[in-house]
């Protein structure tokens, strides 16, 4: 298989604040990182995890974004770069016995996916 090589970086999307653990959703982003846009939503699709909802919006935005700021086919893209950041923590409690009560942590995080345009070399 040949490796694409990069000719020019298109550009990014961001999702903030997205109620899911980033450490589940760094398990998806790993499987991404380096395919093309189209092998990337075909994997976005088959997979079993919650975290794929969001990050397939990102990433269709992030092709969005490159079509409409410079004109590069959605066909040529990579995910060129793909992390998820820690957000703040949504703190609530749980009432237990005795008057007591134990802290819940609601995780969030940032997704951010860039993609870039690349030529396979044949």
């Amino acid at each position: 298989m040949a490796t694409p090589t990069i000719t020019r970086i298109g550009s990014k999307a961001t999702a903030r604040y997205v109620r899911m653990s980033p450490h589940k959703v760094r398990r998806v982003l790993d499987q991404l990182r380096g395919r093309s846009y189209r092998e990337a939503l075909i994997i976005l699709r088959f997979m079993p995890y919650r975290a794929c909802d969001p990050i397939t919006k990102v990433l269709r935005s992030a092709a969005a974004n490159s079509e409409h700021n410079q004109g590069i086919n959605p066909a040529d893209l990579i995910v060129y770069e793909a992390f998820a950041d820690q957000g703040p923590s949504l703190k609530r409690f749980r009432p237990r016995a005795q008057g007591r009560a134990y802290q819940i942590r609601k995780p969030t995080c940032h997704i951010t996916i860039s993609v870039a345009e690349a030529k396979s070399e044949e």
